[in-house]
């Protein structure tokens, strides 16, 4: 019988990827997402590509009824991918309440739901963000959880000691927690990708924006870190690669490893001008920047040793920085508006 996936914030960024890996890899997926942060118009953009409509219930992760609805409705529900949170850093220092509300309650509510339903197993969508200033570079899984800088990386970090004390009070859970680096690109196909609200947070849409004429310049943050050329150096991961670590750890929940922890990422660091310059020559568009003041809560460098993963799960990055700028320039080119066009 085929495997029926819950993934809560699936039509957002990496949810939405890693559906279409999970349907191309013969998963049934049911999508729960508010649509806060993102597009339904996704549903149909992953049905183009797979040929398969995952199922959708527009659902808020604290909405207990209604989760508990969802599980009614689907009983063939055997594990969750956990990607539904709000994920804007500068917002989360304005609105702590409103993360801690809605990254940790909904997480609660969800684990509660699955608890009724006897569902134990959970994938957790977590952060490089809980490593803090890391204890060493490159970071592997030993490396201590360190203090967080903003509200919305301890909220990740939170879920993680959450998750792991439901699993010593249950060991039948399954707690899976994938750190991520940073995911940028888009499908190759250029029907879904990143679709940010606003100015963006991350730095490949702001790219790709500028690049679109949407914006005028790219504003880099601090170029006086102790780096090669001065500007923060990040583990930047094809979010296709990521969903398919998804599909792996999906895999290894199989074999009922309990509590496990995996990083994700490519285990090379790119600095912010490296990815200007490496996006210039993959699209042949010039990215005009300018350099503004550091911003609160950010470090030097951050990349990981992802060997861990290699060996257990069978997983490794494939595409390297030229494919993550090619794939990002063609979704944002061939949607300039995002899923509004």
């Amino acid at each position: 019988m085929k495997q029926t996936v819950l993934v809560t914030g699936g039509t957002g960024f990496i949810g939405s990827h890693t559906t279409v890996e999970l349907q191309q890899a013969g998963y049934d997926v049911v999508i729960v997402d508010n649509l806060s942060n993102s597009n339904a118009d996704v549903v149909d953009g992953i049905e183009k590509i797979t040929g398969i409509r995952p199922a959708f219930e527009k659902v808020d992760c604290l909405d207990k009824d209604a989760l508990e609805g969802v599980f009614k409705k689907y009983p063939s529900i055997s594990g969750i991918i956990h990607f539904a949170a709000s994920k804007a850093v500068g917002e989360s220092v304005a609105k702590p309440i409103e993360y801690y509300d809605n990254n940790i309650a909904g997480t609660l509510v969800l684990c509660d739901v699955m608890r009724n339903h006897g569902v134990k197993n959970i994938i957790f969508s977590s952060s490089a963000t809980i490593y803090g200033d890391p204890a060493f570079i490159p970071i592997t899984e030993e490396c201590p959880k360190g203090t967080c800088t903003n509200p919305y990386g301890w909220t990740k970090w939170m879920l993680e000691q959450i998750l792991t004390d439901l699993h010593t009070a249950d060991p039948e859970w399954n707690v899976m927690l994938l750190r991520y680096f940073n995911p940028i690109g888009d499908h190759k196909s250029g029907t879904i990708g990143e679709n940010p609200n606003g100015i963006p947070n991350n730095l490949m849409p702001y790219i790709t924006q500028v690049a679109v004429g949407k914006l005028k310049e790219l504003g880099v943050f601090g170029n006086d870190y102790d780096t090669p050329d001065g500007t923060g150096v990040r583990d930047y991961i094809h979010v296709v690669d990521l969903a398919k670590g998804h599909v792996k750890a999906l895999k290894k929940i199989e074999e009922n490893p309990g509590l496990a922890i995996y990083n994700l990422g490519t285990g090379k660091g790119y600095s912010v001008l490296d990815i200007v310059k490496n996006f210039e020559a993959a699209t042949g568009v010039k990215i005009p920047y300018a350099i503004k003041p550091r911003r609160a809560g950010d470090i030097a460098t951050c990349y990981c040793d992802a060997s861990k993963a290699a060996k257990e799960l069978g997983w490794t990055a494939e595409n390297g920085i030229r494919e993550m700028c090619e794939d990002s320039w063609r979704w944002q080119s061939n949607n300039p508006n995002g899923y509004e066009d």
